[in-house]
């Protein structure tokens, strides 16, 4: 049976559906991974001065929410003008923003771990890997979905309902996720995850591979409590009473790992003299590890096997 208007689906109509279908898949995890921590998102949204108008935590929901919209839209078959368009519009933002990261980071403006962060902390990415990797996915299935477009389409009404449902649950999801313990989904560190696997950096001739297990080594042995803080939080500030008195007695050790600088670190011991060890770790390592700051764990010989949202339960 075919519809008024329809197009004869001959292989240029199914090149395009498949064509269509992947790059649909690619948006839809892409926003599935940012919706998990919009706040990140929103964090390489201001970074990259892209908050323009409103501000970048309003700018992180609506892109989540576009990428989520247009990606069912084009697993279900809508290969309209008004969904290609859009599309096209936005596969060409993250290909021009990797490109700019490869570019900055070929000619050391900025480090390796540097890249549009278009699968949020799921995925750790070079930004020659980034944009090869997206140039690779998004623009062949661009091209090929605006091929051989059809006419009229079955069901066409409630496919568009379906999106617009969608629609409705991402800005939904998006707008709330901050508050759900999605922690242990949204970020690298959940139990069951050896600190060796915990890394940031590639092996190469110009960078090395950098993992928790090198920086903490001490937490290779025994029971340990690992506190993700900057020197600056208020609720780390509030529990440093708590926290010393665990580092004193016979529980588990107590660490914090921060980011904060040397000026900091030494401005904190100043004021608080913790009975605890301090840690330095690098940006790129810490900040996939948390949603919010600060995030608790605990460690037994090596291996993660507790995660808290805040101060631990001490």
């Amino acid at each position: 049976m075919s519809w008024p208007g329809e197009t004869r689906r001959d292989w240029r109509f199914w090149l395009g559906t498949v064509g269509a279908w992947i790059l649909g898949a690619v948006l839809l995890f892409a926003a599935w991974a940012k919706a998990l921590d919009p706040l990140a998102f929103a964090e390489l949204i201001e970074s990259e001065g892209l908050a323009i108008v409103l501000p970048a935590s309003a700018w992180s929901v609506i892109m989540i929410v576009a990428e989520a919209a247009l990606g069912l839209a084009l697993i279900l078959g809508l290969r309209r003008l008004w969904v290609l368009i859009p599309t096209a519009a936005m596969v060409a933002l993250f290909v021009f923003l990797n490109g700019r990261a490869y570019w900055r980071f070929a000619n050391g403006l900025v480090d390796e771990e540097s890249s549009c962060g278009c699968f949020g902390n799921l995925l750790s990415r070079t930004p020659a890997e980034a944009f090869w990797q997206d140039l690779a996915m998004l623009l062949p299935g661009l091209l090929l979905a605006f091929l051989a477009r059809p006419g009229r389409i079955p069901a066409e009404r409630l496919r568009v309902l379906a999106v617009a449902a969608l629609t409705i649950a991402a800005t939904l999801f998006a707008w709330q996720a901050p508050n759900l313990p999605l922690d242990d989904l949204a970020t690298r560190l959940k139990p069951g995850v050896e600190l060796a696997d915990l890394c940031a950096g590639r092996d190469t001739d110009e960078t090395v591979r950098i993992c928790l297990d090198v920086l903490m080594p001490q937490l290779q042995v025994g029971s340990h409590i690992v506190v993700i803080a900057s020197l600056d939080n208020q609720e780390l500030r509030t529990g440093m009473e708590a926290l010393s008195a665990a580092a004193l007695g016979d529980g588990p050790t107590v660490w914090l790992a921060t980011d904060s600088l040397e000026e900091e670190r030494q401005a904190f011991y100043w004021e608080w003299a913790p009975p605890f060890e301090i840690r330095e770790v690098p940006l790129a390592l810490i900040r996939p590890l948390y949603r919010r700051q600060p995030r608790s764990f605990q460690v037994e010989s090596g291996v993660v096997t507790a995660t808290w949202a805040g101060l631990p339960p001490l």
